[in-house]
């Protein structure tokens, strides 16, 4: 294990990254399966990299040559074929969603005009694909910002996923917790699901929010522990049952919109009248936390690696370290000179050439109209950066 007091981007092991390793041998496609990729937010821990118009998810941040929404796709095409993803994201990226996704159709870019959180997002991406294929369709939702390792088995935990969700199972992916972190939620595992294509499938017992240090620490010990990372796998109509017994105006109102969705002539106009009225609720809440306690959530385990990219140590610890200081450097490194900067981590995104002297574990992102300088340590506070801005009325740098 890398020690993380000389190096604050190290983690456990990470396994080979899909570019660095040979590819391996794709599944067949899973007949009756759809993938839907929530493409939101700011990434506002990645700023000023990542804004409100040009999210994380539709930035190169491994060096692959391929931006996350297009290595998010790019893993889950062959277990759907070309006709069976669908982006939901918001109007102001739908033209780039599109460009950067050439091989899917016009029809599986969904925009919605306003964020209403994860839900909604889902909600309608179920109630779409409901109307579609009918609601015995299983859809599985994976973030459009994600870095996952070993397709192998990320393939293998989503075709057991999907068996638990032809059970009539709300299906979780959960992650192999390598530390006792706080940034991330947990799902609590219970006894063994007992369907025969999911041998791995156990059942859910809750879900908790982020918690401190020591509880975590004491969760990893039982054994019984994941991290939720939000990955949900489930039919159509019972996402959409269950949506309608615990927010039945919200359920009834992504019906509404999605009956009018291939539509042109009465789309937009539902739209205009339905969505702003809509619920704004994430999954967790609005399905997650109540189903389980119900006993219809189960949980596969996601063994491989897997990272939410969350802020710049995050980004850090996925790129190569390079030379004896073990910076980091994303983007052009001729353009970087590390003096007595042991582990400095670069983005010299505006082409300027930048030196970092005597700051170990620096943060130096550079772009045409921002520069944030931090470290490693303050990476979780840089959303405070953004708010500050916002607070002075500088839109235009969010």
């Amino acid at each position: 294990m890398l020690d993380r007091r000389c190096d604050p981007f190290a983690t456990l092991p990470r396994m080979s990254s899909p570019a660095a390793a040979a590819a391996p041998a794709a599944p067949a496609p899973i007949p009756g399966f759809h993938a839907v990729v929530p493409a939101g937010g700011a990434g506002t821990r990645l700023w000023p990299l990542s804004r409100q118009g040009a999210p994380k998810f539709l930035h190169d941040l491994t060096g692959t040559g391929r931006t996350l929404l297009q290595g998010t796709v790019d893993r889950l095409l062959p277990l759907t074929g070309p006709e069976g993803v669908l982006v939901v994201t918001g109007v102001r990226h739908a033209e780039a969603v599109a460009a950067q996704l050439p091989e899917l159709g016009a029809g599986q870019v969904v925009a919605e005009p306003s964020p209403r959180d994860s839900m909604a997002a889902i909600g309608l991406a179920a109630a779409v694909l409901a109307e579609r294929h009918g609601p015995e369709v299983v859809l599985g939702s994976f973030a459009a910002d994600h870095v996952i390792d070993d397709l192998d088995r990320f393939w293998s935990a989503v075709t057991e996923g999907v068996a638990a969700a032809r059970a009539g199972y709300v299906v979780t992916i959960g992650i192999a917790a390598t530390e006792p972190s706080t940034a991330f939620g947990y799902i609590r595992a219970a006894g063994a699901l007992g369907v025969p294509d999911a041998p791995s499938a156990r059942h859910v017992a809750g879900f908790t929010e982020k918690p401190d240090a020591e509880t975590a620490a004491a969760y990893l010990a039982t054994g019984d522990y994941r991290w939720n990372a939000g990955m949900f796998l489930v039919q159509a109509g019972v996402l959409l049952d269950h949506l309608a017994a615990q927010l039945p105006p919200l359920a009834a109102g992504l019906r509404t919109i999605a009956a009018a969705w291939d539509d042109p002539e009465r789309r937009d106009a539902v739209l205009a009248e339905v969505w702003p009225g809509l619920t704004k609720i994430a999954i967790d809440h609005a399905i997650a936390e109540p189903v389980a306690a119900a006993g219809g959530v189960a949980v596969v385990p996601g063994d491989f690696t897997w990272d939410d990219v969350g802020d710049f140590a995050s980004l850090g610890a996925m790129l190569p370290a390079l030379g004896v200081d073990g910076g980091r450097t994303l983007g052009d490194e001729a353009l970087v000179q590390r003096i007595d900067a042991p582990g400095a981590l670069v983005v010299p995104g505006d082409g300027r050439t930048v030196t970092v002297l005597g700051i170990p574990d620096a943060v130096v992102v550079d772009t045409a109209d921002a520069l944030l300088v931090t470290t490693a340590a303050h990476a979780q506070a840089v959303k405070g950066a953004v708010d500050g801005w916002r607070s002075r009325g500088r839109d235009d740098l969010l």
